[in-house]
């Protein structure tokens, strides 16, 4: 047994402390978090598509597909990826270490190690150091898991996940505790000399998300449309209709989404807050739902399928005296309704 260990691809000394790298086996391994909720109700939920590597000078990198979010629940993973990730925006999280070559010894000597190791994670647009205590297995001579010891908690606060947290407090009715706890058993498997080098690659966000292909059902349709009008995310000049290049991504979604929904029709709806007169912004409302349609069209959604509406400033749903009442005034609704 020794022997075949000090010849494992992974461990060879040969080839380095690090072999020709690891890469990370996908089929068996699982990041997972915890959420409570209403104080006392705990839900876990996993990311379904993962890539990572090990290199041979002992960079580990792994990226997690947040449009993979899997809590069980369709319209809850949906809730997730638009409201709290934004995976529209932020399609992965990363996390990278660097490993010593000294692990590889004790590892090979002990075959299991606990350890503290400082990694980076970038999540949300911020990247933040983070200690985690993980245990290390030689499962095989050929395969290696790192798996938390102890659970890592994430202030959410510090990736500025605040925002989407109350958008999905307010969107299910329900309060969340603002931390998260991460656990994850991750199989990286050794490369021989002749293999390519070991990558992590960015993971294509089309084919990571969790949900049925093709044509949406009715409820499917209704709940993502409501879920698109709390996102925020549509966003215009000043006192102007022009759409911001910032919104391109979460209209993106929408053209898919609308384009999935071929029995229902949609009403794109302006609002604005009380700031300025009632007439301009009755006709503000009105051009900024249009640019919408326009966008819409130019991406290919038939003309009959959508219709602009505005509203100006008469349906607030926050009180027009503070800034983040005025904020979520402005904004942009998706009503479905059934075809003709």
């Amino acid at each position: 047994m020794i022997m075949s260990l000090l010849c494992a691809p992974a461990l060879a000394q040969s080839d380095g402390p690090f072999g020709a790298g690891w890469q990370l086996d996908a089929e068996n391994s699982r990041i997972g978090f915890q959420s409570i909720k209403n104080q006392t109700k705990v839900e876990q939920s996993s990311f379904a598509t993962l890539t990572g590597a090990i290199d041979g000078n002992g960079s580990a990198e792994i990226r997690i597909a947040l449009d993979s979010v899997d809590t069980k629940v369709d319209l809850r993973n949906v809730r997730m990826r638009f409201l709290f990730f934004e995976s529209f925006k932020y399609p992965e999280a990363i996390v990278k270490a660097r490993l010593s070559p000294r692990l590889v010894d004790e590892l090979r000597a002990e075959r299991r190690k606990v350890i503290t190791l400082p990694v980076t994670l970038d999540l949300h647009g911020v990247t933040k150091s983070i200690e985690a205590q993980l245990a290390l297995t030689l499962l095989d001579d050929t395969r290696v898991s790192v798996a938390t010891y102890e659970p890592i908690s994430i202030d959410l606060a510090a990736f500025d996940l605040m925002g989407g947290l109350k958008k999905l407090e307010e969107a299910a009715g329900v309060t969340i505790i603002p931390s998260t706890s991460v656990n994850f058993d991750i199989v990286f498997a050794a490369l021989d000399s002749s293999a390519p080098a070991p990558t992590s690659e960015p993971v294509p966000v089309a084919s990571a998300a969790l949900e049925p292909e093709g044509d949406f059902s009715k409820e499917a349709c209704v709940g993502r449309f409501e879920i698109l009008s709390r996102t925020g995310n549509i966003y215009f000049a000043t006192s102007s209709a022009q759409l911001s290049n910032e919104s391109v991504p979460l209209l993106a979604n929408v053209v898919d989404i609308v384009s999935r929904c071929p029995d229902l029709k949609v009403q794109v709806i302006g609002h604005t807050d009380s700031y300025g007169s009632a007439r301009a912004n009755q006709s503000l409302s009105e051009r900024r739902a249009a640019s919408v349609v326009a966008f819409l069209a130019a991406k290919g959604i038939t003309a009959s399928r959508v219709q602009s509406l505005g509203y100006g400033e008469t349906k607030p749903i926050a009180p027009n005296t503070t800034a983040e009442g005025r904020q979520k005034n402005r904004r942009i609704e998706f009503a479905p309704v059934a075809a003709e």
